[in-house]
């Protein structure tokens, strides 16, 4: 038997290699599972892509091993590789390699899998022994008992040496799967007007924009049940992993163990079983963040994106994909349905919605009926004249009022450490990474001075390290400054802090979220991350610090993200019966993202951000690809992205608008370059980049080419 592999080698991207497979590996080989190969003096891992005759005239070699018992790669898992390539200008093999969890990727290794030890009975003879007719009554009973509980070995070791019991081995799922059973909610008639519209149309795809609180979830549970019931799959994806916590707790409820879980804090270990169990069909539903769109799920008949505007839906490694690309693709091959679901839409998706390629669905009211929570706008360039640099007086009195009547606060302030730089007051310098041109954060909790994109660290200096003055200061907030803060300010304050610092540790999402949710704390303190997806039934107060903060991003989206953040935060208070207040303090206080936030205005604002982007001709007026150079040497770099606009402008007409060359700032010694492209035609455009891609392959620098760019 010969087979075509599929590997990673300099200079043979995607190129097909054939090996022999020796007998004792021709009962285990399987199209899409990973083998070892032998390539010259290396061995290495490659896919099995097909089954093929003998190449004469050349030497073939035997595998070495079979990795994996089951197909990896599904059928329709090898055909959207093949799409993410071609779409992404992106080798294939990188392509699959990307939908496999981290204990897949090509490291030459097995991955473990546990077991757990049973003991069975085998024959039913007498026994006279007490002990020993214990365990029996207890084996009939349970059927079978882990090894571990039964605690008389002597006993035990005597049954199995007279082959009464005996040993067995099972696979033993290192994710715990324990949930509470809970009720199918009735549906209030907005929703289930909603429902229906989705349930018994022929479209494909749908918008669902649903204001905060108006119950988009449970639509999403009954519309997978649905699905379900007829034999098929689903997949529900988030953008943050904290989001996950309580929407999984919610679906294990309703559909118990029929879910699979994927996403990033898992261990390696436990992101294989779930793997595993989809592609034995044990899981009927995958949630998780942006890689659970590559579930190997077959029959999907529905895939949700809730909060389907976030950029975490976005690649940003190689191969760049957007989720939605692949969720489409999906789709197709599935003959399923795409949700895409969001109180604030991208503009792309509801610009289409309104066009009638995506059927647009609405809920403007909450569950609850409630009106959404009144904004108050604080302009803090009147509070600094008053002292007020970090609470103006209005916050302060509200949260002193929640605190009297035992309600819950929730703090968004998206910069996390205590400060955000160290300046010298003598000779103006700021301590930078010397790795990245950008300023290092101080973090109080270790005294330390961090880099948030290399990781560098060093002890915060005493003295400057350019003139040796003493006079260097902090200057800048972050949480851990608000934290502390807060605590100074609030006699008995319970606190607690949601960021990267806090939620590094496994399981620390969930634990916090559990504990805020069980009253343990008055107040929730956070970045970004607490913004969206959660519900609390005691928090009334929402106070949004440094409310402008994102304005401030030199990207066409900064508005849109600007009042996405403040509407999504806006919408954590007074989600059940109590009235919820919304606090946003601003430098931008007549700012129309943030005027329209204020009156959870989507419609003004799109209307008003649609106008600016058709002038500019921004998305979704054309679309955009970004070239990158990425060089340790600035002056190699600088050419080769001057050679690449040069070849931009000559092979793209006037239909094309080329902006740069720029360059961005240093990142851990790397100089980065690029060109951006706007453009409508995409068949000329493909032609281009490939022409590059295969021109600089084998170069000194590394080129990126990046379609729908989150940073311009």
């Amino acid at each position: 038997m010969y087979i075509d592999v599929l590997t990673q080698v300099n200079f043979y991207d995607d190129k097909l290699f054939t090996y022999s497979v020796p007998s004792n590996f021709i009962n285990s080989i399987k199209i899409g599972s990973r083998v070892i190969i032998p390539f010259g003096n290396k061995k290495i891992e490659g896919f099995v892509m097909s089954f093929c005759d003998k190449k004469e005239g050349f030497i073939i070699k035997d595998i070495i091993d079979v990795l994996d018992d089951d197909s990896l790669l599904t059928d329709e898992m090898i055909s959207l590789g093949k799409y993410m390539s071609e779409t992404y200008v992106e080798s294939l093999i990188n392509c699959y390699k990307a939908m496999l969890p981290s204990a897949l990727k090509f490291n030459n290794n097995k991955t473990s899998i546990k077991k757990e030890k049973y003991i069975v009975i085998n024959n039913l003879d007498e026994v006279e022994k007490v002990s020993e007719k214990n365990i029996i009554k207890l084996l009939k009973k349970e059927g079978k008992v882990k090894k571990s509980k039964i605690s008389n070995k002597k006993a035990l070791k005597i049954l199995i040496d007279k082959n009464i019991v005996k040993e067995i081995e099972e696979e033993k799922y290192r994710l715990n799967v324990e949930y509470k059973k809970t009720n199918k909610l009735k549906l209030t008639d907005n929703q289930k007007k909603a429902f229906d519209e989705i349930n018994n149309s022929d479209e494909k795809i749908y918008l669902l924009r649903g204001i905060t609180g108006s119950g988009k979830t449970e639509i999403y549970m009954d519309l997978i049940e649905e699905v379900l019931n007829s034999g098929k799959t689903a997949i529900m994806l988030v953008p943050e992993i904290s989001i996950t916590t309580q929407l999984i707790d919610r679906f294990r409820g309703r559909f118990n163990s029929k879910i699979a879980i994927l996403h990033s804090s898992l261990s390696n270990g436990e992101r294989y079983d779930e793997y595993r169990r989809i592609i034995r069909g044990e899981a009927h539903i995958v949630i998780g963040a942006r890689s659970a769109i590559f579930a190997p799920l077959s029959n999907i008949g529905i895939i949700v994106i809730d909060e389907e505007h976030e950029s975490t839906y976005k690649q940003e490694n190689t191969p760049r994909y957007t989720t939605l690309d692949i969720a489409l693709e999906r789709i197709k091959y599935n003959n399923a349905k795409l949700l895409l679901g969001s109180a604030t839409p991208s503009l792309e998706s509801y610009a289409r919605a309104k066009t009638n390629k995506y059927k647009l669905v609405e809920l403007l009211e909450r569950i609850n009926k409630k009106e959404l929570p009144k904004v108050e706008i604080i302009d803090m360039k009147e509070e600094m004249k008053k002292g007020n640099d970090i609470l103006s007086d209005s916050a302060r009195l509200k949260i002193e009022d929640r605190l009297i009547k035992k309600e819950q606060i929730m703090i968004l302030y998206n910069r996390r450490g205590y400060s955000n730089y160290l300046i010298c007051n003598e000779c103006g310098e700021v301590l930078k990474c010397p790795n990245c041109d950008i300023s290092l954060t101080y973090h109080k909790v270790d005294n330390s001075m961090k880099c948030h994109y290399c990781r560098y660290k060093i002890n915060k200096p005493n003295i400057c390290p350019n003139c040796k003055s003493k006079h260097i200061v902090l200057r800048g907030s972050g949480t851990e400054k608000i934290e502390e803060y807060l605590n100074l300010k609030y006699r008995d304050l319970r606190i607690v802090r949601m960021d990267r610092d806090t939620t590094s540790r496994k399981g620390s999402h969930e634990k916090i979220i559990q504990d805020f949710n069980d009253g343990k704390y008055d107040i929730l303190l956070g970045t970004q991350m607490i913004a969206k997806g959660l519900d609390f039934d005691n928090v009334t107060l929402v106070l949004i610090l440094n409310g402008d903060n994102s304005l401030n991003i030199p990207d066409y989206r900064s508005s849109e993200k600007t009042f996405q953040l403040l509407t999504q935060a806006s919408g954590r208070a007074g989600r059940k019966d109590k009235e919820g207040e919304i606090v946003i303090q601003t430098y931008n206080p007549n700012h129309y993202s943030i005027l329209c936030a204020k009156e959870h205005d989507y419609i003004s604002f799109y209307n008003m951000e649609m106008n600016i982007r058709k002038k500019l001709n921004y998305p979704p007026f054309c679309f955009l690809v970004a070239i990158r150079v990425i060089s340790n040497d600035y002056k190699l770099g600088e050419s080769i992205i001057d050679k690449i606009n040069a070849y931009l402008n000559n092979n793209l007409d006037n239909k094309y608008t080329i902006l740069g060359p720029s360059i961005s700032i240093k990142i851990d010694n790397k100089y980065k370059f690029q060109c951006i492209i706007k453009y409508k035609d995409k068949n000329k455009i493909y032609e281009v980049l490939k022409n590059i891609v295969d021109h600089y392959k084998n170069s000194k620098i590394k080129l990126e080419i990046d379609f729908n760019p989150l940073k311009l």
